[in-house]
């Protein structure tokens, strides 16, 4: 987790602490921001870019997109 900024370090962890870890337990963005207590605009972008580093999994739902951690953190 050496090279995440800091949002991402929050976004991550509070994911953890929310038990987002697999595709049963996935949190939108807004369930994330909530308990990271950070604006969603922000944890979404955080979320993005995680995702892109293939820490986080985003799966696309009818209303809101969820999250969940890989594994690889």
């Amino acid at each position: 987790m050496a090279d995440l900024t800091p949002i991402e370090k929050l976004v991550v962890q509070s994911m953890q602490e929310l038990g987002a870890t697999n595709d049963e337990k996935k949190k939108t963005a807004d369930d994330i921001a909530k308990k990271c207590n950070r604006p969603k605009g922000m944890v979404t972008n955080a979320l993005v870019s995680l995702s892109q580093k293939n820490i986080v999994k985003r799966v696309a739902r009818e209303k809101a997109s969820g999250y969940y951690i890989t594994g690889s953190v």
